[in-house]
């Protein structure tokens, strides 16, 4: 459904992404991950066709995302940002309501309404319905913005960071959504942070550095040790619990005990 071939993007001297090939068929979640500055916002930017690279190109259906029409593009692909901004106070249900512009004057907008309850309901956003959006603290703010994600009802879903924002309990939640989308045959591509979530939650798990993709496998086969400490240049574990991987970081510093004495306390 979505495939990205030889990909190069560069501001200036640097560049970015450097000869980036990916492929996200329908009915599995793809998690990017890799350090801050690896490039994973900008490719996300290509796959949305939001980002006009200098060589390579990306595709859905076969169809270079340039050479879809607006539209058309917007019936194939739900794309969720990093920041979720607006300019003027609507609702929250009016945001959500955004994501059916697409199929506006269709058969499919007779099911409006009830697609954006079913969405708001998924997302736990149901009672700030009347909310205004900007005056929703940005966790709120995410959870609206991906039921508007989910309202729209594309068949390839890429969320940049959704889960950011979000407390425990909407992390599980929204990648429990993400996953069940992939379950009923959508493509979907997630910016993940922490990456005993994404090995929680993705089919597969594409490590970008330096702007080149490094690894792109299972959970399992990606999250090793040596690979993850190399990549984020920091030391880790990686170990098993209840049947799922935890990645758990070495500490540089550990936390003094009420007994050791510390400048701040001999101060006093």
């Amino acid at each position: 459904m979505l495939r990205v071939q030889d990909v190069v993007v560069a501001y200036g001297e640097r560049r970015v992404l450097d000869g980036v090939s990916l492929e996200v068929s329908p009915g599995e979640l793809v998690a990017l991950v890799g350090p801050n500055g690896a490039g994973k916002s900008t490719l996300m930017g290509v796959m949305s066709g939001d980002v006009k690279p200098q060589r390579g190109h990306a595709s859905v259906d076969g169809v270079d995302v340039a050479a879809w029409r607006a539209k058309d593009l917007a019936r194939r692909r739900a794309v969720l940002t990093q920041e979720q901004r607006l300019a003027f106070g609507f609702s929250a249900v009016d945001v959500v309501r955004m994501g059916r512009a697409p199929w506006a004057r269709t058969d499919r907008e007779d099911e409006d309404d009830r697609v954006v309850a079913e969405s708001m309901l998924r997302t736990d956003v149901v009672h700030l319905a009347a909310q205004p959006f900007p005056t929703l603290s940005g966790g709120e703010k995410a959870r609206t913005s991906f039921a508007r994600v989910l309202a729209q009802e594309t068949e390839l879903v890429l969320l940049d960071e959704p889960t950011a924002a979000l407390d425990l309990r909407h992390q599980d939640q929204v990648l429990a959504e993400a996953r069940a989308l992939a379950l009923g045959g959508r493509a979907v591509v997630a910016v993940v942070h922490d990456l005993s979530v994404a090995a929680a939650y993705a089919d597969r798990m594409a490590v970008l550095h330096g702007g080149a993709v490094v690894a792109d496998g299972v959970p399992r086969d990606v999250l090793r040790p040596d690979l993850v400490g190399e990549v984020y240049e920091h030391p880790v574990d990686v170990v098993e619990h209840g049947g799922r991987l935890l990645v758990v970081p070495h500490r540089l510093h550990t936390t003094p005990t009420p007994q050791e004495e510390t400048p701040w306390s001999s101060a006093r």
